[in-house]
């Protein structure tokens, strides 16, 4: 276990915000969390790789991360996989080793930053695919009591990049390990925006799509270590399917997606068309590649950052009537 004071953060948010925590620790056990637990106090954050993250200023408080790490193959069910992967297991180190093993189920979601507990609660997604996909169980600990917990999937309340732990049970619970199940034999997904032009290929395997999926995302994506960022800031709306109707009679050439509950549009295109694509307010700007992505240019204070976002969702609701809303989670 590893306990700093006042410690600088400067290297755990994405965002590149040089701000200090009164307290950091990292833990490598469940054991060694459950100890923890009566010094934290009424103040503390539990973050992974903190990519989804926008600090405010200074935590009076304590940051607990995780170092559990390890991928074990728990059950073989034939066609399945069951995979048991510690919490701070970097999300994309993940990828790469099932892509390894030829076992489908997660290579859509290559180069998605942040660790494996993160994806469990932020029910990441890309390209057509969610966590909540292939989560089987989460296994967790209760922060006040220390009671281990097991939630199955159909209790973790999962929906588009939601999930009790982000709602119900926010800040209740520190996630310690996610069994996933992968496909032995994948049934591949391409169906989504450019990825169909794989389709057109012949004997297509998952290590392809993750070779095509990064090149994509390194071409439209900034490296947070040149630009601070916290990858896409905004989720993209759903909105009942009257609503896009009315506002698709305006812009004919508007993407969007058929879901469950309605339509989704992308959020990053709805604000190019607001003409913030390659914009700054400051010293945080609107990606030039992509507009779904607010950057630090460079010593962009908070303040900055959450100045643009507002003046973004301002534009967009002007022009479309529509409400988008942050991904990033804000932290005072």
């Amino acid at each position: 276990m590893k306990e700093y004071a006042n410690y600088s953060l400067l290297n755990h948010n994405t965002f590149g915000m040089n701000v200090e925590t009164k307290r950091f620790v990292e833990y490598d056990s469940e054991e060694e969390l459950i100890g923890l637990l009566p010094s934290l106090g009424n103040k503390f954050l539990h973050m992974g790789g903190g990519s989804n993250l926008l600090f405010l200023g200074n935590f009076d408080g304590t940051v607990l991360h995780s170092a559990i790490r390890g991928i074990e193959v728990v059950e073989n069910c034939g066609e399945e996989m069951l995979v048991r992967v510690g919490a701070g297991v970097v999300w994309d180190d993940f990828v790469a080793w099932a892509v390894e093993q030829g076992w489908g189920g997660i290579e859509n979601l290559s180069l998605i930053p942040g660790e494996v507990g993160a994806s469990a609660v932020q029910n990441i997604g890309a390209y057509g695919v969610e966590a909540k996909d292939v989560i089987v169980r989460v296994e967790a600990i209760h922060l006040k009591t220390g009671e281990k917990r097991c939630f199955m999937a159909d209790e973790c309340g999962y929906a588009y990049r939601q999930s009790v732990f982000k709602n119900e049970l926010k800040g209740q619970y520190a996630i310690t390990y996610v069994t996933y199940k992968l496909a032995v034999h994948p049934t591949l997904k391409l169906g989504y925006g450019n990825m169909k032009v794989l389709s057109e290929k012949e004997n297509v395997t998952v290590a392809d799509i993750r070779q095509f999926i990064i090149d994509v995302r390194n071409a439209k994506l900034p490296d947070p270590k040149v630009l601070g960022n916290a990858g896409s800031f905004f989720m993209n709306p759903v909105v009942s399917r009257d609503k896009f109707r009315k506002i698709q009679l305006a812009y004919p050439q508007m993407p969007y997606y058929e879901v469950e509950n309605g339509v989704k549009i992308p959020a990053g295109w709805m604000i190019e068309q607001c003409g913030w694509k390659g914009k700054s307010l400051g010293r945080a700007g609107v990606h030039e590649k992509q507009a779904l992505v607010l950057v630090n240019l460079g010593g962009a204070s908070s303040e900055e950052i959450v100045a643009l976002c507002n003046a973004v969702c301002k534009d967009v609701k002007d022009t479309f009537g529509i409400d988008i809303h942050p991904e990033v989670n804000f932290i005072s």
